[in-house]
């Protein structure tokens, strides 16, 4: 599995300029019949920006962060609306968990990814991903939890190639993702990552009607 990253530290002035940054790694590639799908929230608006670069289709894909028991801001798994669960291995034992202990959280997350799914795609039906070349944007890797959830479901649907690409990627999320991906792209892969939200000028949270007026222009 190929990974491209620049260890250059820079920040973006908002997620926007982090997507054109990223179109232009991604741009002078051989692709075929190109699907760039946004992390919902964040990921959408630097993937509107990569898919223009591309002149590809812009999609998105959701995934819902599993928290700890009574620590839900502690993401420790991640689910999607059809694909199977992934964990933090690591977190899970530290914990004294199992998947079993987290299977009423991931059901509850898994029926808020299908909500929000069908709320973002207002009735459309989803684009075809047999054959083509898929690119999973995020806004930035912290844990890459979210973003392994998410590609382990889009392989289940038989792209020709599956690449994730982010403008920020720590260093340990970037190496995990390259079991699950067929490549990682990212603009920056900082030392001294601690947040996503530290390398931007501006991020503030990207809405769900953001979401929805992105997919329905398509740019």
């Amino acid at each position: 599995m190929q990974w491209h990253t620049s260890t250059t530290n820079r920040t973006f002035a908002d997620r926007r300029q982090a997507g054109r940054v990223l179109g232009d790694l991604l741009r002078d590639r051989d692709w075929a019949d190109p699907i760039v799908l946004g992390l919902a929230r964040g990921g959408v608006p630097v993937a509107a920006e990569v898919a223009s670069a591309l002149g590809a289709s812009l999609g998105v894909a959701v995934a819902r962060k599993i928290g700890a028991p009574g620590h839900p801001e502690f993401g420790i798994g991640a689910v999607t609306a059809h694909g199977p669960a992934s964990y933090d291995d690591n977190s899970v034992r530290m914990l004294g968990l199992t998947p079993e202990d987290l299977e009423r959280a991931c059901e509850r997350e898994r029926a808020e990814a299908q909500r929000r799914v069908e709320h973002y795609q207002r009735g459309r039906e989803p684009e075809r991903i047999e054959g083509r070349d898929v690119i999973l944007v995020d806004d930035g890797l912290a844990t890459g939890v979210t973003a392994t959830a998410a590609l382990r479901a889009l392989r289940e649907d038989g792209p020709r190639r599956l690449v994730l690409a982010a403008p920020v990627c720590a260093v340990p999320a970037a190496a995990s993702l390259r079991e699950v991906a067929d490549e990682v792209v990212c603009a920056s892969e900082p030392p001294d990552f601690r947040a996503v939200g530290q390398w931007y000028a501006d991020f503030g949270q990207t809405s769900d009607d953001e979401v929805v007026d992105l997919l329905e222009k398509g740019v």
